[in-house]
């Protein structure tokens, strides 16, 4: 793994001369693209540019038009009006003049899964026609770049997430591109390797390279020199990130040690007028006030007393929401809509000495955890570190080598079909049916489920009304939007009101606003007396958790709460770090024991 204090492994100085900063590499101006069948444009009178010598962050929710923007600037789509020039030149007239210096990382990883690091490498190489002496000594620049070198052999089916798109980002850097296009090169990755690609990526800036890096991880967007915010298709902010956090000055609050009841606080604070977004932050709720108002008695949510505010420091996220209007309310209307669950505090989820083995490879070894009834429990940990396989043998979707899953009392290797009839699963990677319509996809699921007649038609109409499926019941599932693929398999996975939830990475990839409206649901279900069990790359997301479990190397090395966890990564210069400062520093410490 590459470590963060490293100096870049290479310039890549052979990659081209070094831009002016001041280039304008892309300009557009009033750039529109439609597509048949949609009601609005996908970008509507765009008018903006895009310069070298610094990251540019183009920020979006799902569907804002972020990747139609990146298809135009590629030539790979044509505009239906407006103008547009990318390295200076024509992309519709000049498309194979372009392809040649343009990188592209598409958001889906688009590499061959079934050839080899160095296989992928060749194929790229060959359609850029690097050839000879060159191509030996750029495979072995980007090999070293990226930290493939040992990795050369294995197929890309067969990498962690990150690993994914270190090859993807190698691939793009064939043909020495002037150029670099990311599509969301985050998603689904851990902050490890999100904080490795923005290092590699700023290397690549430094040597003179243009890039442009699309992302749904609004701390990333933070981290670029310029940002262009698109949503609906229209741009909405264009500049500096301090500048689109300049005017929340002074709205931005930490409610400080707020009791043990965050989510009953999270839901009744952003019911308040006063309040635009909010969220859990472990033992505190954090909350961004509307503009004009004041902070308010804390006893008015229910907070106990000794409670007190602390000012603190806008984000960038805080700001995108408060443009889109402020996050969902605090009642998720699903929850009214599910019988209540006694909570009793009897264990309902158990792990024993679990164990699994793939040949002489152990993806999960010895792991011991317990959970009990209306808990969130977190299982968080690098790519590749064995949490969902420990998730699918929690499920019962893989068979234990050794030790055991319960379920509800269930033991998974003798009774998983008994216990999948308490669960609701939603997998990591979407798992509905694509060639399906939204409406076919509940009918079928709510079968699986059990559901039949009357309750049956009720559920998957109730489904459709909750999520905000009902335009879209007779379109194909492989048509929707990520943002509304996600709603449609929580609506597959809670269907049948199940004991236990099973969320596997629920939200990666979702704008932060639809990501608030899911945990708006989630913590609705928990109070409700459901128990959750979740993975998730967003370190935000793991402070909503009552415990969590990191997982490395197919060990549980630690479980706590998320005060605990910040803890045991507090230093005497960093008396209170974020959950990410956690993460890493106990990844970190374990790889140095």
């Amino acid at each position: 793994m590459v470590r963060y204090g490293r100096a870049c492994r290479s310039r890549l100085p052979s990659l081209q001369p070094r831009n002016d900063v001041s280039d304008v590499v892309v300009s557009f101006q009033a750039l529109t693209k439609s597509f048949a069948g949609m009601g609005s444009p996908a970008l509507d009178a765009l008018t903006g540019e895009i310069r070298a010598g610094i990251i540019t962050g183009l920020v979006g929710p799902d569907g804002a038009g972020k990747t139609t923007l990146l298809r135009l600037i590629a030539g790979l789509l044509v505009p239906s009006g407006g103008r547009l020039t990318t390295l200076g030149r024509d992309p519709v007239r000049e498309t194979q003049v372009l392809h040649r210096e343009i990188g592209y990382m598409p958001q889906k990883f688009g590499l061959y899964e079934d050839l080899s690091v160095l296989e992928n490498l060749t194929l790229h190489a060959d359609l850029r026609n690097v050839t000879g002496q060159d191509r030996r000594a750029t495979f072995a620049r980007l090999l070293e770049f990226t930290d493939l070198q040992r990795f050369t052999g294995r197929y890309a089916g067969k990498l962690s997430g990150g690993m994914k798109q270190k090859l993807g980002l190698a691939c793009a850097l064939l043909g020495k591109p002037r150029l670099l296009l990311l599509d969301e090169p985050g998603v689904g990755v851990d902050p490890i390797s999100r904080k490795e690609l923005r290092k590699m990526v700023g290397c690549l800036v430094d040597d003179g390279i243009a890039v442009v890096w699309s992302t749904a991880y609004l701390e990333e967007a933070e981290l670029c020199g310029t940002t262009l915010v698109l949503n609906d298709g229209k741009l909405i902010f264009s500049g500096e990130p301090a500048a689109m956090t300049a005017p929340l000055a002074g709205r931005c609050w930490q409610l400080r040690d707020s009791g043990n009841n965050q989510r009953r606080l999270l839901a009744q604070a952003l019911e308040r007028p006063e309040v635009s977004d909010g969220t859990i932050q472990g033992r505190h709720l954090r909350l961004t006030l509307r503009e004009g108002a004041q902070v308010f008695p804390p006893e008015l949510i229910g907070a106990p007393p000794g409670t007190a505010w602390a000012q603190v420091t806008p984000r960038f996220e805080d700001a995108f929401i408060d443009r889109m209007g402020g996050g969902p309310g605090g009642q998720s209307v699903l929850a009214r809509h599910v019988r209540a669950i006694s909570t009793d505090g009897e264990v309902v989820i158990e792990a024993h000495q679990l164990t699994k083995k793939f040949g002489d490879f152990t993806a999960t070894d010895e792991v011991t955890f317990q959970v009990r009834r209306g808990e969130v429990y977190g299982l968080l940990g690098p790519n590749g570190a064995g949490k969902s396989t420990t998730f699918k043998m929690m499920c019962g979707l893989l068979k234990p080598t050794s030790g055991r899953a319960t379920v509800v009392g269930l033991d998974l290797r003798h009774s998983a079909g008994r216990a999948r009839q308490k669960l609701g699963y939603m997998a990591q990677k979407f798992s509905l049916y694509g060639n399906l319509t939204v409406r076919n996809n509940l009918e079928f699921f709510s079968g699986i489920y059990g559901l039949a007649g009357t309750w049956r038609r009720s559920q998957t109409a109730k489904m459709a009304e909750i999520f905000h499926l009902e335009p879209f019941l007779d379109a194909k599932t492989d048509a929707l939007s990520l943002g509304f693929k996600q709603r449609l398999a929580l609506a597959c996975a809670v269907m049948h009101e199940p004991d236990i939830l099973f969320l596997d990475e629920p939200t990666s990839g979702v704008d932060p606003v639809t990501r608030r409206e899911f945990w708006t649901h989630i913590n609705g279900l928990v109070e409700r007396g459901v128990t959750v069990m979740v993975t998730t790359h967003f370190m935000d997301e793991a402070e909503y958790c009552d415990r969590i479990g990191l997982v490395f190397r197919g060990r549980l090395i630690a479980d706590g709460t998320p005060d605990a966890l910040k803890a045991l990564a507090a230093t005497e210069d960093h008396k209170d770090p974020t959950m990410e400062d956690a993460f890493i520093a106990l990844i970190r410490g374990e790889e140095e024991a």
